[in-house]
């Protein structure tokens, strides 16, 4: 199915050796060296690394703590009795891209794309950004939480940068009752902190309130949450427990609750990618292995396992409402949307690197459940433009874009829509919405 799908040479970057084949251990020293993102090198990354381990049949699989914080170092040893190290730093995403350059790593991790200024300077090693190099392993999302009785049920994200920031600092100027708002806030170790400091606050410029109560446990922050009247705060999918998500909305878009399917398809507005960057030239056989092992069905059950969103795909029924074109509201009556959204370059009409992966599953999943034929809609969405028309034009040739990709592997399309601005995932006046806003949604019957 991938040679079917990818070129050639991208079947060969992504082809790491089979478990019967063991992967060339170096005389001394590690493995593997991976380092960036703490939100994935804190459990994710490790979790990946043990399960690649395993597959490989290593025994006796160990982590250390090497005395440095946010550092820690799997260790096992062959059935020959060989020792095999792997290395795991993280100490945030520009470091990753910083050991790339310096070659203290092998792989890096991270938890936003590649800067453009990162991309040039690592450019001896290949290009980062194609499709081989930029791999996005998982779906991470966010909930904001309040105590179950509050009253306010929906924000924006201009709302709660305000809200943190400390500009609205009352329940009452945000439609609700009960005085003071009470901030309740990750600690500036946790990946779900730089999660919602990169989504909701640096995009705005605005710092956290200093006098926000911080937590090093979600568990301790989601119940200090759920026993405060005043109290919001944001946490990680599965740590809601007894608290109350709140919808959120982005620029013109509807507000939406946390979800699987929404993260997945990346929707909700509180969801990001993240990422291994593999750099092309000469990668290590390990770092191969393991990008291969991290989107394998395998790796994507551990990726849902330490509570962020895989990218396998479902079918799910969408509740069709009055905010809904007639047509979009047709469709959702009479079919399911699978949980994947297909996206573009930037300022191009060029499937991203995910997307280029979702092809593969999607491919999957339609000859998996028997609807190659006419069982398949493709709707295009895009960002506002001046001229409606031309909005609606556009999403219809990001759907035909799809379809062309589909139709090289015998999918015969029922039919293939262009919804141009309607219905908006994020705000339109920031090139990351707009690139958002730019998607296709598949449809089966």
């Amino acid at each position: 199915m991938l040679r079917a799908l990818f070129p050639l040479w991208l079947c060969a970057l992504l082809a790491a050796p089979a478990s019967a084949t063991p992967l060339p251990l170096p005389a001394h020293g590690p493995a593997l060296r991976i380092q960036g993102s703490n939100t994935i090198g804190a459990t994710l990354g490790p979790a990946l690394v043990q399960g690649l381990l395993q597959e490989q049949g290593v025994l006796n699989i160990r982590r250390e703590v090497t005395g440095i914080s946010n550092e820690q170092r799997l260790v096992g040893q062959t059935a020959q009795g060989q020792q095999v190290i792997v290395d795991v730093a993280a100490h945030g995403s520009s470091t990753g891209f910083t050991a790339l350059k310096n070659a203290s790593a092998d792989l890096a991790a991270a938890s936003r794309p590649i800067k453009d200024s990162e991309r040039q300077a690592l450019q001896p090693l290949g290009d980062l950004k194609s499709p081989g190099a930029e791999q996005v392993i998982a779906i991470d999302g966010l909930a904001i939480i309040l105590h179950p009785q509050n009253p306010v049920s929906q924000l924006t994200t201009e709302q709660l940068a305000q809200v943190f920031n400390g500009e609205i600092t009352s329940w009452e100027a945000l439609g609700g009752v009960g005085g003071p708002i009470t901030l309740y806030a990750r600690d500036d170790q946790s990946g779900t902190y730089d999660t919602f400091k990169e989504l909701v606050l640096s995009r705005r410029a605005k710092p956290l309130l200093a006098s926000a109560k911080r937590f090093e446990s979600s568990e301790q922050l989601s119940d200090a949450v759920s026993l405060d009247p005043r109290a919001i705060g944001f946490i990680g999918l599965p740590y809601i427990r007894q608290a109350k998500p709140l919808a959120i909305a982005d620029g013109a878009s509807q507000p939406m609750l946390p979800g699987n399917s929404l993260i997945a398809t990346e929707d909700y507005p509180l969801s990001r990618r993240l990422f291994f960057y593999l750099p092309p030239n000469a990668p290590s056989p390990w770092a191969r292995a393991l990008v291969k092992f991290a989107q394998s069905a395998k790796g994507q059950a551990i990726v849902a396992a330490n509570g962020f969103i895989a990218q396998t795909v479902q079918a799910i029924r969408v509740a069709p409402s009055a905010q809904m074109p007639a047509d979009y509201q047709r469709l959702s009556r009479q079919g399911k949307r699978l949980t994947v959204n297909f996206r573009f370059e930037e300022g191009s009409a060029s499937l991203d690197n995910k997307a280029r992966q979702d092809l593969g599953r999607v491919l999957d999943y339609l000859k998996a459940h028997d609807l190659l034929d006419r069982r398949v809609t493709l709707v295009g969405f895009g960002d506002a433009k001046d001229d409606p028309q031309r909005a609606a034009l556009l999403s219809k040739l990001r759907a035909m874009a799809v379809r062309r990709e589909l139709v090289k592997n015998a999918v015969v399309l029922r039919d293939v829509r262009g919804m141009g601005a309607q219905m908006p995932v994020a705000a339109n006046d920031v090139d990351e919405g707009r690139i958002k806003n730019r998607r296709v949604e598949v449809w089966v019957d």
